[in-house]
């Protein structure tokens, strides 16, 4: 008793998973499940190479972790989460520590980690991303709390996290709940960036008529460029699968697209943030509008738009494509962090946004190359509002731009919806303009509510009583 390195509450796939990358990394871990399945699954995984037990019984495996306890919760978000913390208080001492590994909603985080400070628990909110691979062999973990305590998981936790040029893909990033808000943002861009992967793949297809092979050959190629990215490469292998039938297996799939919120969490804080996302909240949309499968059949009889068709060329198309995938994705990274630099500010997670580019490099969903460029632009200005306003990022996207512009009048003129690249264009035309028309905006306010307005000739406040 009292030996065990870490515990983890929640034996599924992740909890599993996770559990097993810490043993192999020759620590001493416990887990605790009500499944006697589960437990007896994993206890099965005990040999000479990994020092396990599993248990369903809470007093024995909170008995089993040495002092400080550190204690992992991968559990559904919600109440299962404090229900797992009030099965646990029982039994722990003043110093030990939980962490929830969950994609909780950081409100709830806070709320936790002010009552488990109030008994002299460490909270720790700590989002992990890679998927069930990515926790056996690597994930990319952000976790948020108090410092001193994350000394005690410092070296699990490095140990079990993906490594790139030798950097365990973890770090400590901030106070409170700063972990779960930097998941619930990378789950945002992962939207984005998912949308608008789709959009080409839809504009190879139905808009330049590409064959399936040519699709799926340019999303290979793809990543062995500056496009390098986690879900560029899945795209390749998901496009290349058949079912048994022998049949490509993206073909017999609904377009009928599932989601668990964390998108849209993202897109409702950015708006009490007042921080523009809109290529991420244009993805959260278009995920809302394929679950009006019935209405969306009825309508293509009766919405219509002929267009004639254009002769296209194959290699033209892939190489506008390309470059307008690559201004997208940029540009949807973009957002993610500046909402990230805004809330920093107003919860005081104190983050450091090259850690957080930094972090993200490897073992998680939307590792890519770019974040490399990413996080030099932030080692170079720590205090950078927005990626764009980076030299190198800006010649990047300047280079580029010809290629969405071109590939969005096409799209509008076949009649296919782009809503992530028509919001990244929007993004970066917006974030350009030195003026933009929301004067008349202002004025339209104060001749209807007397909001009143600023003028840019003198300062104060303003109100007019407009003549109709």
């Amino acid at each position: 008793m009292n030996t065990f390195d870490f515990g983890i509450v929640g034996l599924g796939v992740m909890g599993r998973n996770l559990l097993l990358n810490i043993a192999s990394q020759k620590f001493a871990a416990a887990g605790l499940d009500l499944d006697p399945e589960k437990v007896n699954s994993l206890q099965k995984e005990a040999d000479a190479e990994h020092t396990l037990e599993a248990t369903t019984d809470v007093k024995h495996f909170v008995g089993l972790i040495q002092r400080p306890r550190a204690i992992m919760l991968l559990v559904p978000a919600g109440k299962p989460v404090d229900s797992a913390i009030q099965s646990l208080l029982p039994h722990l001492d003043e110093g030990d520590i939980i962490i929830d590994g969950g994609n909780t909603y950081f409100t709830d985080t806070d709320r936790r980690f002010v009552e488990l400070s109030a008994k002299g628990i460490h909270f720790f909110g700590m989002g992990i991303s890679g998927g069930e691979k990515g926790a056996r062999f690597g994930p990319s973990m952000m976790p948020g709390g108090d410092k001193k305590a994350y000394e005690r998981l410092r070296p699990i936790f490095e140990a079990i996290a993906a490594k790139v040029e030798g950097e365990p893909c973890v770090e400590y990033l901030g106070n409170g709940s700063a972990g779960n808000y930097v998941k619930m943002v990378h789950n945002g861009i992962e939207y984005g960036i998912m949308q608008l992967i789709s959009e080409i793949y839809d504009l190879m297809k139905r808009g330049y008529n590409l064959d399936e092979d040519t699709i799926q050959k340019a999303f290979e190629e793809w990543n062995e460029t500056d496009l390098k990215s986690y879900l560029i490469e899945i795209t390749g292998h998901i496009l290349k699968q058949k079912d048994e039938n022998g049949l490509r297996l993206i073909n017999q799939i609904s377009d009928w697209a599932k989601s668990k919120g964390t998108g849209k969490w993202t897109s409702q804080n950015a708006m009490d943030l007042q921080v523009p996302v809109p290529t991420i909240d244009a993805a959260v949309v278009m995920r809302d509008m394929s679950k009006s499968k019935p209405e969306r059949i009825e309508a293509a009889t009766k919405l219509i738009w002929n267009n004639d068709p254009a002769a296209v060329n194959a290699a033209e198309a892939i190489a506008s494509l390309k470059s307008t995938l690559y201004f997208a994705i940029l540009i949807t990274y973009a957002q993610g962090l500046a909402q990230l630099r805004t809330a920093s500010k107003e919860y005081n997670y104190e983050l450091n946004l090259e850690t957080v580019t930094k972090i993200w490099r490897g073992g998680c969903i939307i590792r890519a190359n770019v974040l490399e460029d990413f996080r030099k632009a932030f080692a170079t200005d720590a205090n950078l509002p927005n990626i764009l306003l980076d030299a190198d990022i800006a010649a990047k996207l300047n280079e580029s731009q010809n290629g969405i512009r071109t590939v969005i009048q096409f799209a509008v003129q076949k009649g296919l919806p782009v809503a992530g690249l028509m919001n990244s264009l929007a993004y970066f035309d917006a974030y350009r303009s030195e003026n933009l028309p929301t004067n008349l905006i202002q004025a339209q306010r104060d001749y209807f509510g007397a909001h009143t307005y600023e003028r840019i000739d003198a300062p104060g406040v303003f109100h007019t009583e407009w003549n109709d």
